[in-house]
């Protein structure tokens, strides 16, 4: 029963959630106003939406988290 359970959630997963949405113009412009470098920022956030759009990959960096 258990791995019934299991394949059903992962059935419903991968084709319920399988939708992205990207942010709008206003949010990205929202983020962006606190970096220094604006522009650049807003051009790789658009860049980024268009990738997500089309269905392709984006890079995310992952930032290491340090301990004090």
């Amino acid at each position: 029963m258990k791995i019934h359970f299991q394949i059903l959630s992962a059935f419903c997963s991968i084709f319920l959630v399988s939708e992205v949405h990207s942010i709008s113009n206003y949010e990205i412009l929202k983020i962006c106003r606190k970096e220094r470098l604006e522009k650049e920022c807003v051009k790789r956030l658009k860049l980024n939406r268009e990738l997500l759009n089309k269905g392709k990959p984006i890079r995310i960096p992952v930032l290491k988290y340090k301990v004090k």
